[in-house]
């Protein structure tokens, strides 16, 4: 099986649960480059190109946390869904929620999984190898 470069983009305020991830993708070993968006606002900049320091070429999944500032998760995910050219973005929600509604109106707007946070622990490496395995397997537009 070739291996597949997809991009990552992590929409995550929280410092240390960004450091997390990056832990585990480099414990992991993987190369698939991870960029950072601090809220949603950050993450449509990146998206769209808009941007000054940091840029994100296809194909990529995104991981977006629900409760930031600025703009939140589900809000930034339907932004996502109405921009003609973003809008079969894969998406994975990362979050601390476990509010049955927040995870229905989350997979209302097509996401790919809703992963709890406090469900992964401190580990995010059982999360890193669902990522892993999802973008060696799956066909994604570029």
């Amino acid at each position: 099986m070739q291996n597949k470069i997809v991009n990552m983009l992590l929409v995550e305020d929280d410092d240390i649960d960004a450091e997390g991830v990056r832990r585990a993708f480099s414990k992991q070993k993987l190369a698939n480059p991870l960029v950072r968006a601090k809220d949603g606002i950050e993450a449509l900049e990146i998206l769209r190109n808009q941007h000054p320091d940091t840029s994100l070429s296809s194909p990529y999944i995104l991981l977006i946390d629900l409760n930031m500032p600025r703009m939140g998760g589900l809000e930034l995910i339907q932004e996502i869904r109405k921009d003609p050219t973003l809008h079969k973005t894969v998406i994975f929600v990362l979050t601390t929620s476990k509010s049955e509604e927040d995870k229905l109106k989350a997979y209302d707007l097509n996401i790919a999984g809703f992963l709890i946070k406090s469900n992964l622990g401190e580990n995010f490496i059982e999360m890193v190898n669902l990522l892993e395995c999802y973008w060696k397997i799956v066909e994604l537009p570029s």
